[in-house]
């Protein structure tokens, strides 16, 4: 599948002459070539995020600069990051990096991008964790797990906020991983990084938190979702993989049971379609709840067992 893409983009750039260009003149190109695909507004945002990245121009200086000339192998570059748009590349692929809680990860094709709602799901992590911490808690060797860890942004984010917790990063996808482990060493954090099939392992250590974005879109749900997604991100971080969307929450309530310390923390981002169902799996806690995301949808479970 990616060969195919690649070619796509050896074609076009095949057509087109490689020569200087002023600034204004590749916003026209960006406008031409992705209308059918972006709002002009998107459009405007993507010429930004390209240009501050290859010329180091803010949006004022932009603005301010419309016959700035960009030289030949820069031009270049541009005229491949159209290419990559137009076939459906998510621009933080082309990047190779993606904005988390004010930190910047490394991303590839081999993790999912970081999304907004994730973003909320370690926000009320760290309000909860902290509201515990006020009443019992001085985080001292504090274990936190995080299974489906992707790109590691759960992980690392909450060991830079708890830096004497113990912190580790489950996954399946040894390619994950790999991200993952570049992305604790570019910010500066030890994460125990551990490469398992979760569905089909025996969990070991007990936990003060756990906390997942497991794969939780059902397959009935697939011609859902955009071909953007589904062909540049991995289907295996996004599907589950049998007919039963809760597989993942059904393993990690029946996990609680023996590897969730008593008075421990549970957070769950869920298929937001799927709330009441998957919060009965979570009965047995001392106090479960269903929390809306900021659309007003039914996206997070936060549980003390």
């Amino acid at each position: 599948m990616q060969k195919i893409f690649l070619q796509k983009i050896a074609w076009y750039l095949q057509d087109k002459s490689i020569e200087m260009m002023q600034v204004y003149a590749i916003r026209k190109q960006f406008d031409e070539e992705l209308t059918s695909i972006y709002s002009k507004t998107e459009i405007a945002e993507l010429v930004a995020i390209f240009c501050e990245e290859l010329l180091k121009l803010n949006k004022v200086e932009l603005k301010l600069s419309p016959d700035f000339i960009v030289d030949t192998a820069t031009y270049k570059r541009f005229l491949e990051i159209i290419a990559s748009l137009k076939i459906g590349i998510p621009y933080q692929q082309i990047l190779g990096k993606a904005e988390f809680y004010g930190e910047t990860f490394f991303v590839n094709e081999n993790v999912l991008l970081p999304r907004p709602e994730t973003e909320e799901l370690v926000e009320i992590a760290i309000f909860k964790i902290q509201e515990l911490n006020i009443k019992h808690l001085e985080f001292k060797d504090i274990k936190i797990l995080d299974i489906g860890t992707g790109s590691g942004i759960i992980p690392i984010t909450l060991k830079k906020k708890f830096t004497n917790a113990i912190v580790s990063g489950l996954d399946i996808s040894s390619d994950a991983l790999a991200v993952a482990n570049i992305n604790s060493r570019n910010l500066n954090v030890e994460i125990n990084w551990l490469q398992q099939d979760y569905l089909h392992s025996e969990m070991v250590d007990r936990y003060d938190v756990i906390i997942s974005n497991p794969p939780y879109i059902g397959k009935d749900e697939i011609s859902e979702i955009e071909n953007g997604v589904k062909n540049f991100e991995p289907n295996i971080a996004l599907f589950s993989p049998t007919n039963d969307a809760l597989i993942f929450y059904k393993k990690i309530a029946e996990d609680s049971k023996k590897h969730l310390k008593n008075g421990g923390l549970l957070f769950l981002e869920i298929n937001q379609k799927l709330g009441q169902e998957t919060l009965e799996l979570f009965q047995y806690f001392s106090h479960s709840e269903l929390l809306k995301d900021l659309s007003g949808n039914d996206r997070f479970i936060f549980g003390v067992k």
